[in-house]
């Protein structure tokens, strides 16, 4: 790194959030300009990392300084910022999906760093039923398939399910000898954070984030954010297992998958 990225991170207050842009500097190569925006957009503050315990965070850190390795918990997000798309204030989920693939250059660096786009409208088949998987990434550090399905309305505990079903195929039938078990993203327009905790996802390798297609003013980002980190660590400090709360590393739960119906 050179002066001028260490002149901008001399300036980050909180030591745990300067080090994870320090690493994510060094790791993905980033520019002082995209330093910058990163910080600015508050990307720490949005990433699965950052609800975790202080320890946890320390440990990912450590990890990825001595051997480069990227966590789920480093690369997913939330919310994720769309604002580019410029959505009207009607749109279906093909409108989602179309726009995103306009602009999918733009996306893929909303997602972050190490996304390889595969495939749109994936088509799964099972006992003479079609599905389809809205979007497939492959992320290039964890070695994994990423699936993303995209939900205009509030998420429901039927999308989990459906994710579950497409991650089960994946692992079957497209995941490589040299991969690391699928992993999915449900992008919703809201969430309800109690029902989410309750189907402890993260076991399942399924990951639910909000989406944003037109960008809050800072502080009202920034408050909502600092609610979301403190009420994520609260629930850790409460839980009487230390590892109740388990990674995202962890493969999909082996479990009789659920069918899922299409909807468009």
């Amino acid at each position: 790194m050179s002066w001028c990225h260490f002149r901008q991170l001399i300036y980050i207050p909180d030591e745990l959030k300067r080090d994870f842009y320090a690493e994510m500097c060094r790791v993905e190569g980033w520019s002082t300009r995209v330093l910058a925006q990163k910080v600015s957009g508050m990307l720490y503050e949005r990433t699965a990392l950052s609800k975790k315990p202080e320890e946890t965070i320390r440990h990912e850190l450590a990890v990825l300084r001595k051997k480069g390795d990227v966590s789920p918990t480093l690369v997913f997000q939330d919310p994720y910022m769309l604002d580019f798309l410029q959505l009207s204030d009607s749109y279906s989920e093909r409108d989602l999906e179309s726009a995103i693939l306009r602009e999918i250059e733009r996306f893929v660096l909303e997602l972050g760093s190490g996304f390889a786009f595969v495939e749109r409208q994936k088509r799964i088949t099972l006992d003479g039923d079609d599905y389809y998987i809205d979007l497939l990434f492959f992320h290039r550090r964890m070695r994994r398939l990423v699936a993303v399905e995209l939900k205009i309305g509030d998420f429901k505990p039927a999308d989990s399910g459906q994710m579950e079903l497409y991650l089960r195929w994946l692992d079957k039938h497209e995941r490589q000898t040299s991969e690391e078990p699928p992993l999915g993203i449900i992008l919703c327009a809201g969430k309800k954070r109690e029902t989410v905790e309750y189907l402890d996802l993260d076991a399942r390798g399924i990951h639910v984030a909000e989406y944003l297609t037109e960008l809050p003013r800072r502080e009202i980002l920034q408050e909502r954010l600092r609610r979301a980190i403190e009420a994520a660590r609260s629930r850790l400090a409460r839980s009487p297992d230390p590892n109740s709360e388990i990674s995202l590393l962890a493969p999909p739960a082996k479990s009789r998958p659920r069918r899922a119906n299409r909807k468009r």
